[in-house]
């Protein structure tokens, strides 16, 4: 405990991290896959909140494209966040890790409604918790509810892991030449518009000084160098 840098974060995670090959939908190998990389961060004794988005399953823009209603798009990818989310719990529950699914939208028969005190109170006694289906508001990312609950629960640090190993001036796909950052202030996250992450929630983590680190999650040992302050990644602060 005492190598550790944070002991407690929320981990944002993409929809398309549980999707398999096809890149749609869920693939139990790769929820389980995901898990044993969050376990290892639990169990190094890291209290973990989790935030995943619905990519791999809804996309509101799609909706938007097709005229359909914003609010009832982002309805419909809030809905899909919880199917992620409960996928998710099953897999780390199969690893013996305890873990707690709370909704933003009460289904009561599925998981618990969001309350800040109990979702800190489960990460007291060590269980994982997933917060799901965003900020329960039309209107805002998943991104954003991943800010937002980090500062509810008293989060030291906001971790986005993607399939990219940082935040870079151009898309590395396409221009072999772009830079990675290792460091960026939150202002010039902002002006850069950095696609990994919406400014919404950058301002937010800005107001209330929250780190944010943008990390590859399939790289071996990402999540857990965050945690003991190894650099990896781009770290915006």
């Amino acid at each position: 405990m005492d190598t550790l840098k944070y002991r407690r974060i929320m981990l944002k995670l993409g929809g398309e991290a549980l999707a398999g090959p096809q890149g749609f939908g869920i693939d139990p190998e790769k929820a389980k896959e995901v898990a044993l990389k969050i376990k290892k961060v639990k169990d190094l004794g890291v209290e973990i909140a989790i935030v995943i988005g619905a990519g791999n399953i809804w996309r509101g823009r799609d909706g938007l494209e097709h005229g359909m209603e914003r609010a009832t798009a982002d309805h419909m990818g809030m809905l899909a966040t919880i199917m992620n989310s409960l996928a998710l719990q099953d897999a780390l529950e199969k690893l013996g890790v305890v873990t707690r699914v709370q909704t933003a939208i009460e289904m009561k028969s599925v998981a618990e409604p969001y309350i800040r005190l109990r979702a800190i109170r489960h990460l007291e006694k060590g269980r994982v918790v997933i917060l799901a289906a965003g900020t329960g508001q039309p209107y805002f990312t998943t991104d954003t509810a991943a800010a937002l609950r980090a500062m509810e629960i008293n989060a030291e640090a906001l971790i986005k892991a993607t399939k990219v190993d940082g935040v870079y001036s151009d898309d590395p796909k396409i221009n072999p030449n772009a830079r990675r950052f290792d460091r960026l202030s939150y202002i010039e996250a902002l002006n850069l518009r950095i696609g990994v992450m919406d400014s919404t929630a950058i301002s937010l983590c800005m107001e209330h000084n929250l780190p944010i680190y943008v990390v590859n999650l399939w790289k071996e040992g990402s999540l857990e160098k965050v945690v003991l302050g190894e650099p990896v990644g781009t770290l915006i602060c």
